[in-house]
């Protein structure tokens, strides 16, 4: 099985302080000197900035964008640069032959399900694969979204520690995604849903050059 690093699955790995302490930059130094093949999971447009290192890397590079309207994004995503600046460097990093992978995380029933194939076409141009996941709130991240929506209309199951939504409505959800997908023959895929998806991984770690 091919092997990867994965930058960062619980944080992310451009936070507002790497413009200027360049921590990261030093990292896919190292990373591209030894020749690791690297996922990296973001939602900062800063990864633009790499461009330079990232082109001569065997990386792909995975941008979660949950909503496109600006406003939108102010409320859930507060201290993430806005949905446009992520859009900007999906198009600098497809323009450089970098494979992109796009989340679609989290799909909230009445924040931003309307938005899914709009979303889906903005990002068509390009994105070389999408990874959707419904509303899977832990009991901590329960509470601040009670501020954000109304979570009283949802009927949440308990699994593993986090909160599902359920099955019918995940699904539908999900399948209106890979639909938008086919429509632009981009892959498609889903994680910790149990929902059965054609693509190779379910990051899009499958896009990174072997």
């Amino acid at each position: 099985m091919d092997t990867y690093i994965s930058m960062a699955n619980s944080s992310d790995p451009y936070p507002p302080e790497e413009r200027y302490n360049k921590v990261t930059r030093g990292c896919l130094r190292i990373l591209k000197d030894n020749d690791v093949r690297l996922l990296i999971l973001t939602k900062s447009d800063l990864v633009m900035r790499d461009v330079d290192i990232l082109k001569d890397m065997k990386v792909a590079v995975s941008i979660t964008i949950t909503t496109i309207d600006d406003e939108k994004a102010k409320i859930m995503e507060p201290n993430a640069p806005a949905p446009s600046k992520r859009l900007e460097a999906l198009r600098v990093l497809s323009k450089n032959d970098i494979p992109c992978i796009v989340r679609i995380d989290p799909i909230i029933p009445g924040f931003n399900d309307s938005e899914l194939e709009d979303i889906v076409d903005k990002i068509s141009p390009f994105a070389d694969h999408v990874v959707a996941s419904t509303l899977k709130p832990r009991a901590d991240s329960m509470k601040r979204l009670k501020g954000i929506i109304d979570l009283e209309n949802f009927e949440f199951s308990r699994l593993e520690g986090a909160f599902y939504l359920p099955k019918d409505l995940r699904f539908s959800l999900l399948e209106r995604v890979e639909n938008a997908c086919k429509r632009y023959s981009i892959s498609f895929a889903t994680c910790r849903e149990g929902y059965r998806f054609k693509a190779k991984s379910c990051d899009g770690g499958h896009l990174i050059p072997s």
